[in-house]
């Protein structure tokens, strides 16, 4: 009697160069290239993302952004004043204003 077969034997194996998301800088190690620098904007917003998913800070869905940061000072929770400072500059753009979880529905 042969072999059981298996579903993945229906299928060719395909082997992508660019690899998973998130795994471009280790592409680009391997070729001998650096991958660009982030741009202030990306790291402004890496750093908005970082204190969304901050739990000490209290929840952030249905607030914005600042009122979060505000409420967290006046509870004395010391929150990053880098963070104020990023919100401040961009006061209209949503993409700043509005944590991570806004497009999703309560």
């Amino acid at each position: 009697m042969g072999r059981k077969r298996l579903i993945t034997d229906s299928y060719p194996v395909v082997k992508n160069r660019e690899g998973p998301a998130g795994h471009k800088e280790a592409l680009a190690s391997e070729l001998g290239e650096e991958p660009p620098p982030p741009s202030e904007e990306e790291v402004a917003l890496e750093l908005l993302r970082q204190f969304d998913l901050a739990w000490q800070y209290g929840p952030c869905t249905g607030i914005t952004r600042l009122q979060r940061w505000h409420r967290a000072e006046q509870l004395g929770l010391e929150p990053p004043p880098e963070v104020r400072q990023v919100l401040k500059a961009h006061p209209e753009d949503p993409r700043f204003q509005c944590s991570l979880w806004y497009l999703y529905p309560l």
